[in-house]
């Protein structure tokens, strides 16, 4: 039973008493609890662990944030597909066997969610049982996605990436298809299992022009955000370094637009519209600053929303490690306290 709805009620765009906040990556590696997990657990064990991760997803929820947000992994669904990975010490996802061919996208399978993602479905299911506030559910985009499939894991310039797309359109929108089914159908099982709203992260899609993201991304995107829009729960569409795109995203469809710390929130609000709710968009380093200066920032992005219906604070991308959590739960009190209709 949910019992503090101001998270979704902002995503609708109604009034709300103050500005609901949560944080990407708010379960993770800044804080003790989950440290300590990681001591005895890999990162996959607590993604694959319905008890464990129902564990993590709940440790944040002290500071005081308006949603839940699963604890889980964008990449999780490449597995199943055919697509093993692992996360290298230091050097985060490993792709064992790239997809650089129509061969190897061939060969990658169009999976239902139970195949492969059942515990994660699971998960949300036991998360929902404990928690009195709204959970989010989420899956990487199909660029973020194919770009770690391609690369065989993160990349500076998308360079193999992009001469596919470029040089193999077809063989692309082939791998984009497949990749944007799965996402599709997988968001659908988050949502029958329970989540009150879904998030679409887009982490490397910034690093496409206009004409390229029309061509070669908005299509399968769209599809997939049209469709669960369906559903009649919020719909987040995020991106990082996306200044540039934030008309084309719009386009794309999300009930809900994020911004990144790059782009002034006022402006990005009027780009997307004001039939859109906002989500956003402190800067995750200021909240290395001391506490008062975070907590000042933090006003700011406040003032800049001016308490216009449909404002949901949070980080322009995720909490970093080392971030003191003292500082964290202050900013999410000033939230609270400053934006207190």
């Amino acid at each position: 039973m949910i019992e503090n709805d101001r998270f979704l009620r902002a995503c609708r765009r109604e009034p709300v008493d103050y500005t609901p906040v949560w944080m990407m990556r708010q379960a993770g590696r800044y804080m003790a609890e989950y440290r300590a997990l990681r001591e005895k657990h890999t990162l996959i064990e607590l993604c694959k662990t319905p008890e464990l991760a129902l564990q993590v997803t709940l440790q944040p929820l002290r500071l005081g944030m308006d949603a839940a947000i699963l604890f889980a992994d964008i990449l999780l669904p490449l597995e199943p597909m055919g697509a093993p990975f692992e996360f290298a010490k230091g050097e985060g996802p490993v792709i064992h066997k790239p997809v650089r061919s129509k061969a190897d996208v061939d060969a990658l399978r169009v999976i239902e969610p139970h195949e492969g993602l059942g515990y994660v479905l699971e998960a949300i299911k036991l998360i929902k049982k404990e928690i009195k506030i709204p959970l989010i559910g989420f899956a990487g985009a199909p660029f973020t996605l194919a770009s770690y499939l391609v690369e065989g894991g993160k990349s500076k310039a998308f360079e193999t990436t992009k001469k596919m797309m470029y040089g193999e359109p077809e063989v692309w929108s082939t791998l984009m298809g497949k990749l944007a089914e799965v996402v599709r159908r997988y968001l659908h099982a988050q949502i029958d299992a329970g989540a009150d709203a879904v998030q679409l992260f887009d982490s490397w899609v910034g690093n496409l022009d206009v004409d390229d993201y029309r061509e070669f991304v908005q299509p399968h995107v769209s599809g997939i955000l049209k469709d669960i829009e369906k559903r009649g729960v919020p719909v987040i569409h995020f991106g990082t370094s996306t200044h540039h795109l934030l008309e084309v995203q719009r386009e794309a469809g999300g009930t809900v637009l994020g911004l990144d710390w790059r782009t002034p929130i006022e402006e990005g609000w009027k780009r997307v519209g004001h039939d859109r709710a906002i989500q956003g968009n402190l800067d995750p380093t200021v909240l290395f600053a001391p506490r008062e200066v975070a907590v000042k920032h933090a006003k700011r992005v406040l003032d800049a929303a001016g308490n216009r219906p449909g404002h949901i604070f949070n980080l322009g991308h995720g909490i970093l490690p080392g971030t003191p959590v003292e500082t964290v739960q202050a900013v999410v009190e000033a939230v609270h306290e400053h934006s207190r209709r």
